[in-house]
């Protein structure tokens, strides 16, 4: 942060030292000529200032460097069991979970929190969750998506999921896009939220974890905050 420019000291005219020694309460009356000499050595010391309140501006530059980005940890709504031979992979929502995914996309919304870009499980509950907030949130229509099929592999190995996300993130994402949502599965998804903010996270199906952390870029907002710090904001539930 540029240090703020000295104080400049006022420096007084010999005439006005001279009226300080006159004993009170006599009256100090000045020839025209000294009168204007002191009207004009008001006025400078007045210009003099000037350059402080003109150099504040350069303070908000500096904290406007740094802008907050937003990461989104959204699991998928409830899915149902589905017949003998559906795979895992494949099992849709359930009613349960579809309602759970509307009624999250409502609050969402309300609160702003609008991904520019979406990384996205390729299972079928992941994608049907995204389609129904791609159909209740304003914007997130506009959002990059990419499906990225690691993801719902990665979720069930102890310690990957963070890691793992962090390099998609920086991978997909540019420095204009401030909020992204990843969209997975457990046990990954709470125990990435829990490594990023240092909480211990819990995320039931369609919960999503609010993080906040600032960079100049996502691999500078990785690196400064590191793990455990990034701030929760909260975590959103149906």
């Amino acid at each position: 942060m540029r240090a703020p420019p000295p104080l400049l000291s006022r420096r007084a005219s010999p005439l006005l030292f001279s009226c300080s020694s006159l004993a009170p309460p006599v009256a100090c009356r000045l020839p025209p000529s000294a009168a204007a000499a002191v009207a004009r050595s008001v006025s400078v010391s007045t210009a003099v200032e000037a350059p402080t309140a003109a150099a504040e501006p350069a303070f908000g530059d500096a904290a406007a460097a740094a802008p907050r980005r937003r990461l989104i940890l959204l699991r998928h709504g409830e899915s149902a069991a589905g017949g003998r031979l559906t795979r895992d992979h494949d099992r849709p929502l359930s009613k349960a979970g579809i309602a759970a995914a509307i009624s999250v996309s409502n609050k969402l919304q309300q609160m702003g929190w609008i991904p520019e870009l979406v990384l996205c499980s390729d299972a079928t509950r992941t994608k049907e969750t995204l389609k129904i907030l791609q159909e209740h949130v304003k914007g997130l229509s506009e959002a990059i998506v990419h499906f990225i099929p690691s993801f719902y592999s990665i979720a069930a190995m102890d310690g990957q999921t963070a890691e793992h996300l962090q390099k998609a993130i920086c991978e997909y994402s540019s420095d204009e896009i401030l909020t992204v949502m990843c969209m997975g599965h457990n046990k990954g998804w709470e125990e990435a939220a829990s490594m990023f903010s240092g909480d211990s996270v819990v995320l039931k199906t369609c919960n999503a974890a609010l993080l906040e952390a600032e960079g100049k870029s996502w691999v500078e907002a990785f690196s400064l905050a590191g793990l455990g710090g990034w701030k929760l904001h909260g975590i959103v539930k149906p």
